[in-house]
This record gives structure tokens, sequence and C-alpha cells, in this order.
């Protein structure tokens, strides 16, 4: 999911947070006038440098992802390290644009990480992925939905764990099409007013025209609303066949506690997700069709077990910026492992030859060579039969994996036609 930073300044002497974890324990290092301190590279580390927005309105979601990336680090270490080196992790708040830029460049430059993971907000990924080309160090993307980023914006550097806007799309899709929800019908949608609700709105708009169904209302929202109000009037009186949410971070949140509180009887769902906001409304808002990389319910061997661990250090389970965070860094220990390197040109080319890639799923994903998309299977969540809910986690009903067993992983993502990508 995605960020706006249009109102966001970054001053001075504003409090910059930045985690560094050596060898599993973790300290805040921040300077006289509020900037991290330097940690210089040691010959004898590996620094994995991770960035993502932990103020602001994404802020709930990025404390997962650095509780997550923190775990990773910490069973790394503890299994030996990787190449007979252990391993440090510098976390930063990525802020907005301007900082995210500003911060990779330190993290690679002068803290020398050997690798970059992480970010919410594509505008601020696009620019830590120029930073990266420009270092020649790789940049995962674990939770960046834009279509951009995959397309005119690609970069042979960045590589995605998270799904594209166009993906959610068809995935949830998917279902609205079997439930007679698309075709013939009259949508409304609520479309969060910035780079990512524009993209998530453009491909909702072609979905929906190219299965027979219309978009009639589209209302733009700023990021910073909470009172859905006025939002929910319009929809009382347009009188839809179906809601739709392009919204993101709390939006979500304020919008399914609202529209329950109102009792509109129109179905709703939406095209872009992230679990923790749903928790954020409660089992007694939430409703609808929603779509989803990666839920805690996920019926692999993996995915148990990171659940079980996260579970155990956290006492909650994770949800799927969690598990963006915990791919992304699993992927990297792979081809390091694999290739017996930290050269960047032979980790491209590992994951470029279609190395089978555990994404705590069913199936194993590869990273697709001419856009770094990892084709993976993706999820629809429903609301949980009230009598089935077994804790304040548990009233999402995980639905079953899109593409099906027997289909291509390439389904669902973008097409060459839809998102060219031409490396430079």
């Amino acid at each position: 999911m995605e960020q706006d930073h249009s109102k966001v300044r970054s001053k001075i002497l504003s409090p910059a947070r930045r985690t560094i974890l050596k060898a599993g324990t973790a300290v805040a290092a921040t300077s006289a006038l509020g900037f991290p301190a330097i940690v210089k590279a040691q010959s004898d580390k590996i620094i994995i440098g991770h960035l993502t927005p932990r103020t602001g309105f994404l802020g709930p979601l990025g404390e997962y992802a650095v509780m997550s990336i923190t775990l990773a680090v910490e069973e790394q270490n503890k299994a030996g390290g990787l190449l007979g080196r252990q391993l440090t992790l510098i976390s930063e708040d990525s802020v907005n644009p301007p900082t995210a830029s500003s911060k990779a460049q330190r993290l690679l430059e002068r803290d020398g990480a050997a690798v970059l993971i992480g970010e919410i907000s594509s505008a601020s990924a696009l620019g830590i992925a120029q930073v990266a080309q420009r270092n020649k160090k790789l940049f995962m993307n674990t939770g960046c939905n834009s279509d951009e980023l995959r397309g005119k914006s690609c970069n042979k550097h960045m590589f995605h764990i998270e799904a594209a806007n166009s993906t959610y799309v068809k995935a949830c899709g998917r279902s609205l099409l079997r439930d007679n929800l698309i075709k013939g019908k009259k949508l409304y949608a609520l479309s969060a007013d910035y780079a990512f609700g524009h993209d998530l709105l453009r491909a909702a708009k072609s979905f929906v025209s190219a299965n027979g169904g219309t978009i009639a209302n589209d209302e733009l929202v700023p990021t910073d609303a909470t009172d859905f109000s006025p939002y929910l009037l319009k929809i009382r009186q347009a009188k839809p066949d179906l809601v739709i949410s392009n919204l993101a971070g709390n939006q979500i949140t304020n919008f399914i506690k609202q529209y329950s509180e109102f009792g509109l009887p129109f179905p709703i769902a939406g095209f872009g997700f992230d679990t923790a906001v749903a928790w954020g409304a409660g089992a007694d808002s939430f409703a609808g069709t929603w779509p989803t990389t990666w839920h805690h319910d996920v019926n692999a061997p993996s995915a148990k077990a990171f659940v079980a661990a996260f579970m155990k250090k956290y006492g909650k389970p994770p949800e799927n910026q969690a598990w963006g965070e915990y791919v992304a860094f699993r992927s990297i220990v792979q081809a390091i492992t694999e290739t017996k390197s930290l050269d960047t040109a032979k980790l491209i080319e590992y994951f470029e030859k279609g190395a089978p890639i555990d994404a705590l799923k069913a199936r194993k994903g590869t990273y697709r060579a001419w856009d770094h998309q990892l084709l993976q299977e993706m999820y629809t969540v429903t609301p949980k039969p009230k009598a089935q809910i077994k804790d304040k986690w548990d009233f999402m009903l995980l639905g079953a994996s899109v593409p099906g067993p027997n289909e291509s992983l390439e389904i669902l993502a973008p097409t060459m036609q839809e998102n060219a990508c031409t490396f430079t």
C-alpha cells in the first residue's frame, strides 16, 4: 500500500528514526541534531539497509515491516549469518520521497549496505530505486503497488515482492465476476487522491469496462480525510450495485467502520488492501470482498513457521507487509547463499534465471526476468462467520488461491502490452 506525501515536510531539526540491529540486539541511534548517527560498515559484517514509513497514516504498516525484518535478521544470525559473517540491520523511517532518497544514499554510500529492502510509498520507492541503480545495489520492493514502477519507471536493480495494482484488481475482480457484481452493474468508486489511488482507479476502470461494467461515479478522497459521511450520503443517493474502495492505509479503516455505521445496503469491495487496516476496523464492521497478497491463515509449512515465530516474538500474527519484508529478506539470503557472493550482477542473474522462491504459499514463485516482478498466488478475504472467530485478528475468511493450482502464475500479472518495461 501507499502513502500521501503532499503535506509531509522534512525539517532539519525533526527527529529521525533509525533502528540498528546487531547480532539480534536493536538500539536507536540519533545524533544531537536529530540526524541518525553514522554507523560505519565493518569488514566482518554484512549491512542490510531497510527503509519504511514509520510516521504518517502508514506508520502502523511500517511498524509491522520493522518487526518482520528484525525477526528475519535475528533468525539468520542465529543460523550462522551469511558467508560466515554476521548481519547488521539498519532500519530507517523513510518519511517522504526526498528523505527516502537521501537516507537510501547514506545507507549505501556511508553505511556500506549490501542491499536495500522495504518501502510502501511508490513515490519514495522510485527515488530509492534510482539511488540503488547509481550505486549498483539491489532494492527489494516490499510494499509499493504502482504499475509504473514495473513499467516505464522499471529499474534493473529493483525487484518487486509486492504485487502491482493491476494484479490486485484482477485478483479481486475474479471473485466479483463470479458473484455477478461487475457485468451490467453500476459501480461507485472512492479513490485516494494521490499517485497510488489514481493508478489503482485507472486499473479498476480498465478491468470493469473490459468485463461489461461501469464505474458511474468516482470520488477522489484526500488522504487526511477521516470523515466519510459526505461520500456515504452521495452513495446512498446514487444507489450503486457495488461500492469500490481504491483507498489506502487508515482511509480503509475509517471507510469500513463508517460504512457499517451508516448501514448502507450496497455491497462493498476493495481493489487495494492491507490486513492490518481491517484489524483496525474490527470484526463487527468488516464487510465485503478484498484482495491480499498474503494472510496468516495461508496453509503452507513455511507460512505456518513464520506465523509461529512472529507470534512467539510479538504476541500477534504478522500481516501482509510483514510477509513482504520476510520474503524479500529470505530471497536475498537464498541468492547470496547459492551464488556465494554479494556481487549485485551475480544476484540479479540468479533471480532472472528463474530461481524458485519460497513465497510462504502453496506454490513457489519466480522473479520475472523482463520486469523483476515476483510471480505468485494471490487471495481474497471476506468476513468469517461469527461462530468461527477465535480472536480479534481472526475475522477474515481466506479464499482459495488465485490463479488456481492448474493455472499459470502469469495470469494476474501485468502483461508487456499493459505495462512495458525496458531496462536501461
